[in-house]
């Protein structure tokens, strides 16, 4: 398994490129602001052929990059139906003055995001095959209303893990995506903390949307956010 990542713009937002091999198609997870040449010098360097953009979530920071990068590949964007009206947002909607400048700065000039010619739903659950790659989907909002689990397996001799989930924003090391922003919903981000986080395995990797990986066991251990008395 082929992963690559790295963090994305001012926000630092980890974008990824998953394929089993170089040489090989591949998929690309949450383009942020500054992603389009660190992602195409992944694919050049590696000699990978993407085949879709993989949307966690549809806040800016995860898809500022999208629509460059589904032209420049002529690949479809996929992302949970919920969330798909933030890929046409206007930055005067973002509601802070110095995002909206830095994308309009980023952008060259532009008043809003544009929408990919292509874009597809994320099931709400359920598998899908990307790149030879069986993707498990799993819908849990709170962050946003679309905001997606993405999970893949894995197997590497001699390490403990046997999967790794994409979590976007809803689960970090030490803690969870914030529910104060527009779409956010505190009670339905405790539902998916119970329902869907917990019910993953100790054995899964997280690959979050900003800082560095974990697994869910030492999360369980140790995130206060996912203690009964929180829950």
């Amino acid at each position: 398994m082929l992963i690559a990542s790295f963090p994305a713009g001012p926000l630092q937002t980890n974008c990824y490129v998953v394929a089993r091999e170089p040489g090989a198609e591949c998929v690309i997870i949450d383009p942020g602001m500054m992603a389009t040449e660190s992602v195409v010098q992944i694919v050049e360097q590696q000699d990978l052929t993407p085949v879709a953009v993989i949307l966690t979530h549809g806040h800016i920071d995860h898809v500022f990059s999208v629509y460059d990068l589904t032209e420049r590949f002529g690949v479809p964007a996929w992302i949970n139906d919920a969330d798909r009206p933030m890929l046409s947002l206007a930055f005067d909607r973002l509601g802070m003055a110095e995002l909206t400048g830095m994308c309009r700065q980023l952008s060259g000039g532009a008043d809003g995001l544009t929408e990919p010619a292509d874009v597809r739903s994320l099931p709400e659950s359920g598998t899908q095959e990307f790149a030879g790659i069986e993707f498990t989907f799993r819908h849990a909002p709170g962050h946003t209303p679309g905001c997606t689990l993405v999970e893949i397996p894995y197997a590497e001799a001699d390490v403990p893990i046997d999967r790794i989930v994409f979590s976007g924003d809803v689960l970090f090391a030490g803690s969870i995506g914030r529910t104060d922003l527009p779409g956010g919903d505190h009670g339905t981000m405790l539902r998916t903390l119970r329902e869907f986080v917990l019910d993953l395995p100790d054995s899964a990797a997280v690959l979050s949307g900003h800082g560095g990986q974990t697994t869910i066991g030492r999360e369980r251990a140790t995130n206060p956010y996912l203690q009964e008395n929180m829950l």
